[in-house]
């Protein structure tokens, strides 16, 4: 301990004895180391706050730079979501446009007949009424069940399964009577609920491909359908009506029809809505 001669004085005298004495500046020893500890012990915390600090800066910073990045990539995903929603526009005009020019071209060649994908000859139709093409989320967009998808081109999605099989087989079946595929009805609107699918789309195709199956190209295949050939009725409408949920989004659509019978593509695409609309 290190004391000014002043305080040595002092402190002699006040002390009754040596041993008084030496007690004391034991004593101020204790103090002092003790002061001194509590000081280094400042001194660190002081420290560790500087580099608490400095750990909380570089964070702050951080996560500033990961906000920003945040917003730029927001930024371009509404960018991209802007653009998808202009071209998808854009390809909802062109394909009413192309629409407009098969119903067009078909008018002009009314009555007359082309050869369908199945090599068999169709006669030109022109459907009686235009209705809108599907918009995105209106039609049905799942298997088992209507997904939540709401009336679509004449189709009704919101009733339950039984409703929908019961009234599809029946317009089915009077639009089939008196043909081979006469009494499939309910399999044909089965197979539509099941996969999502217009339950118009394929019975009106087996009218322009073969005239409701009586003029099949190969065993069962009423549709056209690529070189396919089935064992029974039930298991080639549901084969079909699968196809056109996977291949043609199960709708008509004027590129579908150009995809399915693409030399007669106009024709072909009035001629199934024509039919489409007698259900």
């Amino acid at each position: 301990m290190q004391q000014s001669s002043g305080g040595l004085v002092d402190l002699l005298l006040a002390s009754d004895d040596f041993y008084d004495l030496l007690a004391t500046i034991q004593y101020l020893d204790v103090i002092q180391e003790h002061s001194t500890g509590a000081v280094d012990e400042l001194v660190s915390l002081e420290s560790e706050l500087e580099l608490t600090r400095a750990s909380l800066g570089s964070q702050i910073q951080e996560a500033e730079e990961q906000q920003s990045e945040a917003e730029s990539a927001l930024a371009g995903a509404n960018a991209a979501r802007a653009s998808l929603e202009a071209e998808i526009a854009a390809q909802a005009a062109a394909e009413e446009a192309e629409r407009q020019a098969a119903i067009e071209a078909a008018e002009k060649s009314k009555g007359e007949t082309f050869t369908t994908e199945s090599g068999n000859q169709a006669t030109v139709e022109v459907p009686e009424a235009e209705e809108p093409a599907p918009d995105e989320g209106e039609t049905n967009n799942g298997s088992n069940g209507n997904g939540g998808a709401t009336s679509t081109g004449g189709v009704d999605w919101n009733v339950d399964r039984e409703t929908f099989i019961s009234t599809w087989s029946a317009r089915i079946d009077a639009y089939l009577a008196g043909s081979p595929l006469a009494g499939q009805g309910r399999t044909f609107a089965e197979a539509a609920w099941e996969y999502g699918v217009d339950p118009r789309f394929s019975p009106a195709i087996s009218m322009i491909e073969s005239t409701q199956g009586r003029y099949c190209f190969l065993p069962h295949n009423a549709w056209g359908w690529g070189s396919s050939s089935w064992g029974s009725w039930e298991e080639a409408i549901w084969d079909h009506v699968a196809g056109l949920a996977i291949g043609y989004g199960g709708q008509l659509t004027y590129a579908g029809a150009h995809k399915y019978c693409p030399p007669n593509a106009d024709f072909w695409y009035a001629g199934v809505k024509a039919n489409m609309e007698r259900i």
